[in-house]
């Protein structure tokens, strides 16, 4: 019998085999958990993949709108309405802004006819009312009294 072994042992693919047989018996425990590695990686992956696909929304497009027809001639006539305005009489223009700002000079408190709020003149808020919709009050009193209430102005 160790003849035979000794003869398998020199034919020179079995003593590959052995060797090869020999390095597995050795690390046995690094090649397994290797392979685990792998296997987990790949099962990993593949599980990411899967999901990835499932929970895919589609992609989010932001277009700009395009100028029409319509808001061209809009632009267009605007603008020749604002050639003409400031050919005609510019003086006017900064005379009402005037106006609006010698009324609320002339008020301790202010409000809009569109609104159930008063401000005092210096408040950012009071600055918005437009012209034609300002209301004056010469108390905070007279402005409660008409049922308003008063604003927190930065």
């Amino acid at each position: 019998m160790q003849k035979c072994a000794k003869l398998v042992r020199d034919q020179p693919i079995m003593k590959a085999f052995l060797n090869i047989k020999d390095f597995f018996i050795k690390n046995e425990t690094k090649i397994v958990l290797f392979i685990g590695f792998c296997l987990i990686s790949a099962i990993s992956f593949e599980f990411g993949v899967l999901q990835g696909q499932k929970w895919q929304q589609k992609p989010l497009i932001i277009e700009k709108p395009s100028d029409t027809r319509e808001g061209q001639e809009n632009v267009i006539q605007s603008n020749s309405e604002a050639s003409e305005a400031t050919k005609t009489a510019t003086t006017p223009q900064i005379a009402v802004k005037g106006a609006a700002t010698a009324n609320t000079a002339n008020c301790a408190y202010v409000g809009s006819k569109n609104s159930d709020k008063f401000y005092l003149p210096t408040c950012s808020y009071a600055k918005r009312v437009k012209p034609e919709n300002l209301v004056c009050f010469k108390t905070a009193e007279e402005a409660l009294g008409q049922g308003r209430t008063e604003s927190k102005c930065k």
